[in-house]
């Protein structure tokens, strides 16, 4: 698929890197604080190696390095990693940052210890791209490692829909400039079903403002 494919086809991997290099500084402005449900995740957790798959400003990416000795945010997009690099030389945290799809992570096999895969998958625009996605969470992770996988949810109040879709919701930039972007909004079940079809073993599951929320490990 191609940049120029239409709409109805879903974005191709580098529309979606366009559309974030494109907002990232603004975005990044509007993502100051961890999400709650990823700060209780992490409660307790340690370990030698962390992971934020698509890490954004690195956020999230502070409280793997706080908790594990190597913590690693990826992300597809060149200008999110950028405000990741300047975020975190202002507050002194010391973490590994590189590009790459959610696909092909620049790890190897059974590395990870805690993983975050947030706020993510939903930007993946078909299924097997999500499944392809979840099998790769599980090559990282290591026998006892467990991940925390968050998806937008049908259950979220200002969707009406019993299943999962296809949609695109738009980023206003200073100015007033619109740019769309791609979600997949997921159902609670099909949520779990991808999960299942995946490498990886869903712990526990919740559904918390609005977003599906998994915790996984490998099979």
């Amino acid at each position: 698929m191609t940049d120029d494919e239409s709409p109805g086809d879903g974005p191709s991997t580098g529309s979606v890197r366009a559309t974030y290099d494109r907002i990232a500084a603004h975005f990044s402005k509007t993502r100051e604080y961890a999400w709650p449900e990823i700060e209780t995740f992490l409660d307790d957790r340690s370990g030698a190696v962390g992971l934020d798959v698509g890490c954004g400003n690195g956020r999230h990416t502070e409280l793997l390095a706080e908790r594990c000795e190597r913590a690693l945010g990826v992300d597809l997009s060149r200008e999110m990693l950028a405000t990741a690099r300047e975020r975190s030389a202002e507050r002194g945290f010391d973490y590994g940052l590189a590009q790459a799809d959610a696909s092909s992570l620049p790890v190897r096999n059974d590395r990870v210890d805690i993983a975050v895969f947030v706020a993510t998958l939903p930007h993946l625009p078909t299924r097997e791209s999500r499944v392809v996605a979840l099998d790769e969470l599980a090559r990282v992770l290591s026998r006892e490692g467990r991940a925390l996988v968050s998806a937008w949810s049908t259950e979220h109040d200002r969707f009406d829909a019993d299943e999962g879709f296809d949609t695109s919701v738009e980023w206003t930039l200073p100015g007033g400039e619109g740019v769309e972007r791609f979600y997949h909004i997921y159902d609670p079940d099909e949520f779990r079903r991808d999960i299942e079809a995946s490498g990886l073993e869903l712990v526990d599951f919740e559904v918390s403002s609005g977003n599906c929320y998994g915790t996984v490990r490998p099979e």
